[in-house]
C-alpha cells in the first residue's frame, strides 16, 4: 500500500512533467532549423518551481554543443517553429529560448535557470546522450536528466533522482553553476502560456 502511495504521491508532485508524444520531425526539417549560440558550450538546468509549496513540477536540460537543444523529457513545450525528435527540442535561438522560459513561469511557478560553462567535448557527450534518450515516460523528466548528466565527464556524482528540486540541489554544488530565476505573473493555465508564446515566435 504504501509503495502505491509513493508512486501517486510522485506523480502529484510532477504532474507538470508529462505531456502527449507527438510524431518526430524529419531530418530535413531539424537541419533547417539548426542553431548553436556563440558563447561557450553550456549545460543550463531548467527547474520549474510552484511558487506557494517550493516543490518541483519539471525538468529540462539546455545542450549548447555543436547545436543548441534542449531536451524536455515527457515535457509540454510545443511551437510550430520548433521541431522536436522524441524528448529533444531543435533550433533553440535566444527568441524560442525566451519562448521556453515564459511558457512556463506563470503566477504558479517560477523557472529556477542554472547554468555551468563545460568543454566542447563534455557538451557534445551530453548532446549526443540527448539524441539517444528516446522518449521518456510521464512523471520520469528529473529521472532521466540526472541519469543523462552522471554519464558526463565531471558529473559522475549526481545521483539519480525523481524530485525535480533534489536534483537542481545538486546542480547548485557544482562549483562554476551559475543560477538565477525567472517570474511572470501571468495565467496560471500553461495550455495559454505556450499558445500566446507560440503564436509570437510566429510573427
Amino acid at each position: 500500500m504504501l509503495r502505491y502511495l509513493s508512486f501517486a504521491l510522485l506523480a502529484l508532485a510532477v504532474a507538470g512533467c508529462s505531456a502527449k508524444q507527438e510524431p518526430n520531425a524529419d531530418a530535413a526539417t531539424i537541419a533547417a532549423v539548426s542553431y548553436r549560440d556563440p558563447g561557450p558550450a553550456t549545460l543550463t538546468l531548467y527547474t520549474m518551481i510552484n511558487n506557494r509549496s517550493g516543490s518541483g513540477g519539471h525538468t529540462s536540460l539546455m545542450i549548447n554543443a555543436s547545436e543548441r537543444v534542449i531536451f524536455d523529457p515527457a515535457g509540454s513545450f510545443k511551437a510550430d517553429i520548433v521541431p522536436e525528435r522524441d524528448d529533444v527540442l531543435f533550433g533553440i535561438t535566444p527568441s524560442v529560448e525566451k519562448a521556453y522560459r515564459g511558457s512556463h513561469a506563470r503566477s504558479t511557478f517560477h523557472v529556477l535557470v542554472q547554468e555551468i560553462e563545460v568543454t566542447h567535448e563534455q557538451a557534445e557527450i551530453a548532446y549526443r546522450l540527448a539524441l539517444a534518450s528516446g522518449s521518456v515516460a510521464g512523471a520520469f523528466c528529473t529521472s532521466a536528466t540526472s541519469n543523462l548528466l552522471r554519464q558526463v565527464p565531471g558529473f559522475e556524482d549526481i545521483s539519480s533522482v525523481l524530485y525535480p528540486t533534489k536534483l537542481s540541489a545538486q546542480f547548485e554544488t557544482i562549483p562554476g553553476v551559475k543560477s538565477t530565476r525567472y517570474y511572470e505573473d501571468d495565467s496560471a493555465d500553461l495550455q495559454e502560456g505556450l499558445a500566446r508564446n507560440n503564436a509570437t515566435l510566429n510573427q
